[in-house]
């Protein structure tokens, strides 16, 4: 068994449940994710299965969207509910404050990695340091919000859609646009609706999984230029022989008789080449 699987993830399970429910489910232990949702977070993981874990880098690189909710008035150590308060209080907010505000987000700005996340500094995951109540000093990185889209507005809450680059911590976007507000605020809700191409309302649920459908690698490598091959060339690269660059993508997808045969790239020391980066045992 192949391919991708499409889960609409439901609150409370880890990502690494879901593998482990649907490893279980398919009999098989090659299963991965590609992208990690919280807990707290619903909607689209996506599944490698078989040979189609070998692309997972190239999934994990798409862009992502999301719905999130904020609940105002709370200030949490994990940015999100599940955390510990650390500070509540009434807050007061303008609705043109926070579109205005949602505006000046709309780009590209180094985002600090919440103290609570599985990012490591000096071989160690920062929520470990959070657990042992040590500080230290936390690592910035570059993230593009693409889109943000007030969708509700009251008192007591706002919703918001943003479209992110990959890596951008959602919870640490909206602890900034409330800092940037001078008002505290904590996201209660999360659904990722979209990673790449892949949309929540093609997933299914974990619970769902007797008519299991998959999305073949072919298809799910469509954004990338596809090349069929001949029998002459398909042992070639069966074999892994370094061939001729005659495309102008940095990522070549060979086909064969309907199925992803391998996945070639730039050879950086002649440029007039191109190497393997992935073989796959599909035939």
């Amino acid at each position: 068994m192949n391919g991708i699987l499409l889960i609409d993830k439901e609150k409370d399970y880890t990502s690494r449940d879901v593998v482990n429910i649907v490893s279980s489910k398919l009999n098989t232990k090659k299963v991965g994710h590609t992208g990690t949702l919280d807990p707290i977070a619903t909607g689209v993981l996506v599944l490698t299965i078989g040979e189609a874990t070998k692309v997972s880098e190239l999934l994990v690189a798409t862009d992502k969207e999301y719905i999130a909710e904020v609940t105002l008035g709370i200030k949490t150590d994990t940015y999100d509910i599940t955390g510990n308060v650390l500070e509540q209080k009434e807050v007061k907010l303008n609705k043109e404050d926070l579109i205005n505000t949602l505006k000046k987000y709309t780009t590209s700005y180094m985002q600090e990695v919440p103290m609570y996340s599985a990012v490591k500094v000096n071989g160690k995951k920062l929520y470990e340091y959070a657990r042992e109540g040590k500080k230290v000093t936390l690592p910035k990185k570059e993230v593009t919000i693409k889109e943000l889209e007030l969708l509700d507005f009251s008192e007591k809450s706002f919703k918001v859609r943003c479209c992110v680059s990959k890596g951008t911590y959602i919870r640490s976007l909206i602890n900034d646009i409330c800092k940037s507000l001078n008002i505290i605020g904590t996201m209660s809700e999360l659904r990722r609706i979209k990673q790449g191409k892949f949309c929540v309302e093609d997933c299914q649920k974990i619970g769902n999984l007797k008519n299991c459908k998959l999305i073949s690698l072919k298809e799910a490598l469509s954004d990338y230029l596809q090349i069929e091959v001949d029998d002459y060339l398909k042992n070639k690269i069966k074999n892994g022989v370094i061939l001729e660059n005659r495309y102008s993508e940095d990522i070549i997808v060979f086909i064969y008789q309907n199925e992803v045969l391998g996945i070639y790239q730039k050879y950086e020391k002649d440029k007039k080449k191109i190497k393997p980066w992935k073989i796959f045992n599909l035939l």
